[in-house]
């Protein structure tokens, strides 16, 4: 534990830079994000409420769910940051175990969690009083705010996400592996998402963009925020490796810097276009906030690059730049705190319609092949991941044929059908479509959980990633080989990947979310359907994953498991297929109706055709599945039996002799 700290003194000899300079500008990044909420705050006095039909439930209940949400910011931003830093900015030591630079930044994580949680709880009461345009002090009692709890959606995002930070905050007091970082990393991500998804960008029309773009953007922010105060921290204390970590934190600030870029204006634009920026309260603060961001940008970026290279104590040179960005930073949480009170032009825009306010726009057109083939409507989430999955393996390629190795094409052409399957079934009309109509939606079902998935796998990204990335330096903090190999290796991915609980993964699915009535309540939230169709394309990689068996792998199966496994989801797909044609009401049924379509489809007609998408487009990828396993078995058995008769005629050339 101790052999990280002698590299950390051979980069610079001098003595502990002074911490004064970048405490005053963090008192002066925090205080003016104080100063700017109050004051927005009560500029804006009562326009949400009226605009929401509420009274205005007060000073102290304003000023209160805004500064506590600024601390639930901060302490969210801190808490990710520390856990990202522990888990790939840190040299993890013998046995897996963070090294002393891991552990202090896992323990200012778990403080900042235990912050984080206690603000969730009290944001819980007072977002509640305020949604309902009561006095936190009306709110206190037992009845009065289970009342609301159960009326709004916003006081319960604001809970699951207090508790998961309250799971965090013990976890990261158990925890000391540094494996298990990474997956405290991803749930610290997801505990930043709930109040996102159910706020402003989550109504009327466009809330598919504006709800994406925000999961983007807040990620991002805390993201940078939050590994900012880890580097700081790391500086001050004059931990090991300061080169390597400068040289990941620009590049990790730059990527923040633009994600945040793409999806403020993005959010923006939906929330309120470009030619309301001008004139209304909302737009002039979009543009104090882009002007913040350019600010950090033109300054920020090159002064890291040059300290980056500089050969002197980086220590020093981090803590003199990262306090005046730490500062602008901050500010700009302050102005964005500004914004959550402040109406945005369209919230409850009157002349939304049905299928704006369920689904985000409108779909004038009958779903012909044209129409599916034409009316793109690129998914933020899905669709950017399909197309960084494409682009990444082919750089990967690239790199191993700039080593003089060769990769089969073969591969790259099923990764490449596997991101554009993934890419039609978001983004096109099939994606558009499928929240409208249930054939639709089967079809893009099929192209996530099946077809898209298969064809990854067969792309073998895995092996791909670890003949192109390089080996981590000894002494040095893991880099991406050595991240994907602890996920893939993982007791996690391991358990995971059993082909049983694949399978049950895959086809129990099926039966929980269609004969229930849980497809008509994800239907009417966006962040709920994008979730099942994360789910889809999940549940259907690991699945594939585990059964054709020529990717690297946590574990290895006998073909004849394999074999087995297969055969037996076969006929759990046709009783599926066979249970939805045999239904005689129509899936979500209420959901359809209230869309209110302007063309007209036989819901039961649109289910019947979805249920034999479902079974027919099911089942040929399993015979394609088991052609493949077979083929496996014919060669292996062939290996085994050219084994053979080479031993025998070993054996009898030793008798001749």
């Amino acid at each position: 534990m101790s052999g990280s700290a002698p590299s950390s003194r051979r980069e610079g000899d001098e003595a502990a830079p002074s911490a004064p300079g970048v405490t005053r500008w963090g008192l002066l990044g925090t205080g003016s994000a104080v100063v700017l909420t109050i004051v927005l705050v009560l500029a804006a006095g009562s326009g949400v409420y009226a605009v929401l039909g509420y009274p205005d439930p007060g000073a102290l209940t304003k000023l209160g769910v805004n500064l506590l949400r600024l601390v639930f910011d901060l302490a969210g931003a801190c808490c990710l940051g520390g856990l990202v830093f522990a888990a790939f900015f840190t040299v993890p030591q013998r046995g897996g175990m963070i090294s002393p630079d891991g552990y202090a930044a896992l323990r200012t994580a778990g403080t900042a969690a235990w912050l984080w949680g206690v603000a969730g709880l009290l944001l819980t009461v007072f977002d509640a009083a305020d949604s309902a345009g009561q006095s936190v002090t009306d709110s206190l009692t037992p009845g009065a705010l289970s009342g609301l709890l159960e009326a709004l959606d916003v006081p319960k995002a604001w809970l699951l996400s207090a508790l998961l930070a309250l799971v965090l905050a013990v976890a990261c007091r158990s925890t000391l592996r540094w494996r298990t970082t990474i997956g405290l990393t991803v749930l610290a991500g997801v505990t930043l998402l709930p109040p996102v998804l159910v706020g402003h960008s989550a109504s009327n029309g466009g809330h598919d963009f504006a709800s994406d773009s925000m999961v983007f953007h807040v990620v991002a922010a805390a993201l940078w925020l939050g590994v900012l105060f880890a580097v700081l921290a790391h500086a001050r204390r004059r931990g090991a490796n300061p080169g390597i970590v400068a040289r990941r934190y620009r590049k990790l600030a730059a990527t923040c810097w633009g994600v945040l870029a793409v999806s403020g204006v993005i959010g923006s634009l939906i929330l309120a276009p470009a030619r309301m920026w001008l004139d209304t309260q909302y737009g002039a603060l979009v543009l104090c906030k882009i002007g913040l961001l350019l600010l950090v940008g033109l300054v920020s970026v090159p002064l890291r690059r040059r300290i980056t290279r500089s050969a002197r104590d980086r220590h020093v040179g981090m803590l003199r730049l990262a306090g005046a960005e730490l500062a602008l930073l901050l500010t700009t949480v302050g102005i964005s705190m500004g914004m959550a009170h402040v109406p945005p032009p369209n919230l409850l825009d009157r002349n939304a319609t049905a299928m704006d306010l369920l689904i985000g726009y409108d779909l004038p057109e009958f779903p012909s092949f044209w129409q599916l083939v034409t009316q793109w409507r690129f998914d933020l989430l899905l669709g950017t991941a399909a197309v960084v999955l494409a682009v990444s393996y082919l750089a990967g390629v690239r790199r191993l044929r700039a080593h003089g190795q060769r990769w089969p094409v073969g591969r790259t052409v099923s990764w490449l059908a596997g991101c554009l399957a993934v890419l039609v079934a978001s983004s096109s009309g099939v994606g558009s479509y499928a929240p409208a109509t249930f054939g639709v939606h089967m079809t893009a079902h099929l192209l996530l959980n099946m077809l898209g998935p298969a064809l990854l796998v067969l792309g073998t990204p895995v092996n791909l990633c670890l003949r192109a990335l390089p080996r981590a330096r000894r002494g040095e903090p893991y880099g991406p080989r050595e991240w994907l190999l602890g996920i893939v290796d993982s007791p996690v991915s391991r358990w995971l990947s059993h082909p049983v609980l694949a399978s049950l993964l895959l086809v129990g699915s099926l039966y929980a979310l269609y004969p229930t009535g849980l497809f008509q309540l994800i239907m009417q939230e966006h962040w709920a359907h994008t979730i099942m169709n994360v789910y889809f394309l999940g549940s259907g990689y690991l699945w594939f994953w585990s059964i054709l068996g020529i990717d690297r792998t946590p574990r290895r199966v006998p073909q004849l498991a394999r074999l087995g496994v297969t055969l037996g989801m076969m006929p759990a797909l046709a009783f599926f297929g066979v249970l939805v044609l045999s239904m005689s009401e129509p899936i979500a049924g209420n959901y359809y109706r209230t869309l209110d379509l302007p063309w007209s489809v036989d819901p039961m007609a649109a289910q019947q055709a979805g249920a034999l998408i479902g079974w027919l487009g099911g089942e040929i990828p399993l015979l394609l599945v088991l052609v493949v396993l077979l083929r496996q078995w014919h060669r292996e058995e062939g290996d085994d039996d050219d084994a053979d008769y080479r031993g025998m005629l070993a054996r009898l050339e030793s008798t001749r002799g």
